[in-house]
């Protein structure tokens, strides 16, 4: 984990191919936690939150891309089928796709193997303890570390909606965790996933991430590093692997997400629709899994929630980022800005990689909801903040909704 002022940190992503520091390496396999995640938004919408798309979706091996995204990709002298073939690791400022009307993230079969989804790295940015005290908002004292418990495997039995989103950056191979959430315009039916804005844009100095993929359940029988070693695909991913056709985050992030000092971390959500990589039953990705949460967009008054829990892979030491943990405490406020919307922020020893994590609170009615994910967390261990879901998160969750409700 890097920390830019002293003291606070993003997690992002370890890179497989090169380490930047044996901390960020350790953190960077799972769940990036997001002070850095840029927002997308659609063309002219500034406040709802900006649109994504990557209508990549394979159909008798053939990719599938809106005529206007393929003009807009002919501008930056892109050809799908170099894309395809490696072109995507291309990174340099021209063929960085930044612009909500440019992401594309056409599915190629057979690249998240095993062994790449096991070293893939967790996202890691950092901000410093030292900001908080020019903060004008209201923070409250920081919560004492909870410690993070294992969840039962198998996951699928305890917590159906969590998995890993997997991702390429310039600087390598990259994870976050996410949370199958549901559909609005498909009952029962969804094909959305919720994460963290920086774990599909890099924000303010970047562009879209490539090659986006959702594996739910992942490493679901709770299997040791060594043991992952000789794993199965199926073992591994055992329902399957989900490439994301279109990615929506916020506008705020892709303008103001930045590496390190939390800049952005208050709009640090996205919205990834998925489809299978090799076509599969015919069913969602809820069918699939046998469960998709609600999000609440009211977002509850600190005082008014008696517990939270966040749920990730964190990989980071202490954590090898294989393996689901979660944790669960009564949240408190911090703020990083007076001009963004107050964090919620809770007691938590994950590590780097639990960032795009779900937060869930369970109402009075004993029915779990989605009210936050995770985005930053300190430089050593201890407490996890998450945005606090509004009108803007709303306008991003609702658009790709609404994209694919004729389909």
């Amino acid at each position: 984990m890097r920390s830019i002022r002293p003291s606070f940190t993003v997690r992002r992503g370890r890179s497989a191919g090169r380490r930047t520091s044996p901390v960020l390496a350790a953190v960077a396999l799972v769940s990036a936690l997001a002070l850095t995640a840029t927002a997308c938004t659609s063309d002219g919408d500034d406040t709802a939150g900006g649109q994504a798309g990557a209508s990549a979706a394979a159909d008798d091996g053939k990719i599938k891309i809106p005529e206007d995204i393929k003009e807009r990709l002919k501008e930056h002298g892109i050809d799908l089928d170099q894309w395809k073939n490696g072109a995507w690791k291309n990174w340099n400022k021209d063929d960085w796709l930044r612009e909500a009307n440019e992401f594309i993230n056409p599915i190629i079969k057979g690249l998240w193997d095993p062994d790449r989804m096991r070293d893939a790295d967790d996202p890691d940015r950092g901000v410093d303890d030292n900001d908080l005290s020019d903060d004008q908002g209201v923070t409250d004292p920081t919560p004492a570390p909870v410690q993070a418990q294992a969840v039962q495997p198998p996951y699928r039995t305890h917590a159906a909606t969590a998995g890993k989103v997997f991702f390429d950056a310039p600087e390598g191979t990259m994870v976050c965790s996410a949370t199958v959430v549901q559909d609005p315009a498909h009952p029962g039916k969804s094909n959305m996933v919720w994460t963290a804005g920086h774990c599909v844009h890099a924000g303010k100095k970047g562009g879209w991430y490539r090659n986006i993929a959702f594996v739910p359940s992942y490493n679901d029988t709770g299997m040791t590093n060594e043991e992952l070693q000789s794993a199965t695909k199926e073992q591994i991913a055992p329902y399957g692997i989900w490439w994301g056709d279109w990615a929506q985050t916020s506008q705020q992030w892709i303008e103001q997400g930045g590496e390190t000092g939390g800049d952005g971390a208050s709009y640090d959500f996205a919205v990834i629709h998925v489809t299978p990589e090799e076509g599969g039953s015919g069913k969602s990705l809820e069918e699939t899994v046998g469960s998709a949460l609600p999000v609440d967009f009211d977002a509850p008054a600190v005082p008014k929630v008696a517990s939270i829990t966040a749920t990730g892979y964190p990989a980071a030491a202490p954590f090898d980022g294989q393996s689901l943990y979660q944790c669960q405490d009564k949240p408190g406020r911090l703020s990083l800005s007076t001009s963004d919307p107050t964090m919620y922020r809770i007691g938590c020893t994950m590590t780097g990689g639990s960032s795009g994590g779900g937060w869930v609170e369970t109402g009075s009615d004993g029915k779990p909801t989605l009210v936050s994910n995770t985005s930053i967390g300190p430089v050593r261990s201890g407490w996890l903040a998450g945005p606090r879901l509004g009108d803007v998160a709303e306008g991003v969750y609702s658009a790709v909704s609404e994209k694919f409700a004729g389909q």
